[in-house]
């Protein structure tokens, strides 16, 4: 395919659910550490996305269903009434300046702290965050979690509902279930993270339990066209390890039983669009797929994802989702349909640092 010229797939209408989209680039989820300390979205945060409103959808960023839930300072939540309140603001801003959000609901598992949420994090099972975590008082070593027994488990399947109503409330069109990345969803399913002998854990129909669990109570309470799911095959981000065969025993199987569930979509992050596990998960779902490929670890490619993200079109995506070229230039839709040279990545400022800088003072490509 030609990414020097002519009007990219990228830039073509597609729909979602009913929803009509101009274009098939995602803004993918990207923690930015923004929110105030309550978990509330920030005025900040209203304009950030409002800046890259273009996009065919905007993912939200990872948002907490409860408090063991937090991951790390300065998150946005969703489990009390000023975090509705906050999130109201920014999908007004968004919405009047054109664009279409979902948001992601994430818990962090044994990626937490008591020096952040005030709790001991809970997982699947008491297996310790092999690296130090970033908590209000600077890196600190991982705590050991405490292990979910099924009170735990049927209270958080209930928070993530709860969590989903909460943002439709909130005026996002739908949520995003995080499965993905070392998360709690994800540390259920990898067999290192999960050790347990009960119905959740063993093989890997009791491995993927828990997420069909969550799923299926997001979708029964603001139903299926307003539900996505993210899994992340192979990651090992927060220290999950999931070897080929893991890999091959779950994934197909997962794929096919979220897919009876009905969700809108299903995104795969990091996602590889040669390898076999993509091919298997497009082979058994039956509705949209993005796929957000991998991009270069340090800096974003010179045409901002395009030719990554038409190979993700060319191998049976529906939508692709990108983070980082998002992330430096708002108006990325519009530089992909110019051929305009993109904003650099500031690495000083890419995500913790708060404030505006390195977040909503990234310039506009002069046209």
């Amino acid at each position: 395919m030609d990414t020097t010229s002519g009007t990219s797939p990228l830039l073509t209408p597609a729909r979602l659910a009913g929803i009509d989209l101009p274009n098939r680039l995602v803004i993918a989820p990207m923690t930015r550490n923004r929110a105030e300390p309550s978990g509330a979205a920030s005025a900040l945060m209203a304009e950030y996305y409002a800046q890259r409103a273009s996009a065919g959808l905007v993912i939200a960023e990872a948002s907490t269903p409860n408090a063991v839930g937090q991951t790390y300072p300065n998150i946005a939540a969703l489990h009390r009434p000023e975090h509705v309140e906050g999130w109201r603001a920014v999908t007004r801003r968004v919405a009047e300046a054109g664009g279409r959000m979902f948001l992601q609901i994430q818990h962090g598992g044994r990626v937490g702290h008591p020096a952040t949420s005030g709790l001991t994090p809970v997982a699947p099972s008491p297996v310790a965050l092999p690296d130090t975590i970033h908590t209000p008082g600077g890196r600190q070593p991982a705590v050991t979690p405490r292990e979910m027994d099924r009170a735990d488990i049927d209270g958080t399947v209930a928070d993530f509902a709860a969590a989903a109503r909460r943002a439709v409330d909130a005026g996002f069109l739908g949520v995003e279930v995080h499965a993905a990345n070392g998360y709690l969803l994800h540390q259920f399913l990898a067999p290192t993270t999960n050790r347990r002998r009960d119905a959740y854990g063993g093989a890997p129909r009791n491995r993927m339990r828990f997420v069909l669990e969550v799923v299926g109570a997001v979708v029964d309470e603001i139903g299926p066209d307003r539900v996505g799911v993210r899994v992340s095959p192979g990651n090992t981000s927060n220290g999950i390890a999931e070897t080929a065969d893991d890999i091959a025993a779950l994934y197909p199987g997962l794929t096919e039983r979220l897919d009876a569930l009905g969700p809108a979509y299903l995104h795969v992050a990091f996602a590889d669009p040669d390898s076999r596990v993509w091919k298997e998960i497009r082979s058994r779902w039956s509705r949209t797929l993005i796929g957000n490929p991998v991009l270069p670890a340090e800096g974003i490619p010179a045409d901002g994802g395009r030719a990554a993200g038409e190979r993700m079109l060319d191998a049976g995506a529906d939508l692709v989702a990108l983070g980082r070229p998002f992330l430096a230039n708002p108006d990325l839709v519009e530089r992909i349909r110019t051929g305009a040279p993109v904003n650099p990545v500031r690495d000083k400022y890419l995500m913790y640092v708060g404030g505006a800088t390195g977040y909503t003072d990234y310039p506009a490509a002069a046209l």
